[in-house]
């Protein structure tokens, strides 16, 4: 029998809705900090509730059916206008506190987070805020999915980082990418463009990346194939195989802000990398969301400019 909706239960409703954009039930589990068979008891109850088929089989697979998808479209304005409240709420109140949960990319991690997490500390007590390091990409998808509440996320010349519906993007700073080289010696000495480097090898982050595409496309205009024997997403890794002459490789000017590797860089591109923050728009007034992104504009000069 059908169920009245005032009494449909929020929490199984957000598994129907994760289950929608993740695909599979144990990816619902693993986000959601639960059991494959507890959500899909949990699901199964929503199904005697609404009292209509929701899921269907298609091979190992679980499709939605029609009935599920209005659930799934309805449940999306629910979770919106929860969190909207909530932050309307937390913004009666002048001090940020709670928890915020913090995605970064690399680079960014290393050239200002240290300080950024001393002024939060000092001026926000009762802030909490974790940290984890993420791809850009990822980090932007799993903050629309609202597994992080704020992320600091980069976007490349001539490659746009992908736009999510209701997530607020501010910027933060930008920055150049220079060709690293080894500091002395030859074949290392004369090069004084990218196409210098076609019969060198090259280290570069993982094939998917905004900065491998990037950099393979400087090569590729410069009119070769990179010979590309090192992969590494840990551009500290990367900075170390230049230092000791084993490769060349792009890096952005945020990984010389803390120290200066012993490495000679060309430029290459006058056009600079966009580095900004995204939060989801019902959080971007909270005191929280606020404290952190005043705390990342008083360490991060607008340009940066590492010569």
């Amino acid at each position: 029998m059908y169920q009245r909706p005032d009494l449909l239960d929020t929490r199984r409703l957000r598994l129907l809705y994760e289950l929608s954009l993740r695909g599979t039930l144990s990816e619902v589990a693993e986000a959601l900090h639960q059991s494959p068979s507890s959500v899909s008891q949990a699901l199964n109850q929503l199904e005697r509730e609404v009292g209509v088929p929701l899921l269907e089989k298609v091979g190992r697979r679980l499709r939605l059916t029609p009935a599920a998808e209005v659930l799934v479209e309805h449940t999306a304005v629910i979770l919106a206008r929860l969190e909207l409240a909530a932050s309307e709420i937390a913004v009666q109140s002048d001090q940020a506190s709670g928890t915020v949960r913090l995605a970064v990319f690399q680079s960014a991690a290393s050239a200002f987070m240290p300080q950024m997490l001393t002024e939060l500390a000092t001026r926000h007590p009762r802030l909490r805020v974790t940290m984890s390091q993420r791809e850009p990409e990822q980090a932007l998808y799993e903050t629309w999915m609202r597994e992080f509440d704020l992320v600091i996320a980069e976007e490349y010349p001539g490659h746009a980082a992908r736009v999510y519906p209701d997530l607020h993007r501010e910027p933060l700073t930008t920055d150049l990418l220079r060709l690293a080289v080894p500091p002395t010696g030859d074949p290392w000495r004369r090069i004084t463009s990218v196409k210098d480097t076609a019969d060198l090898p090259w280290t570069m982050e993982p094939e998917g990346t905004a900065s491998r595409h990037w950099a393979e496309q400087l090569c590729r205009q410069a009119g070769f194939e990179p010979d590309i024997r090192f992969e590494t997403d840990d551009l500290e890794a990367q900075i170390a195989l230049i230092e000791n002459g084993n490769a060349v490789a792009i890096l952005p000017d945020l990984m010389r802000v803390r120290r200066r590797p012993d490495v000679r860089v060309v430029d290459v591109d006058p056009r600079r990398r966009s580095v900004f923050t995204a939060t989801r728009t019902a959080l971007s007034n909270t005191p929280a969301i606020v404290a952190c992104r005043k705390a990342l504009a008083s360490v991060v000069p607008e340009h940066l400019d590492v010569t």
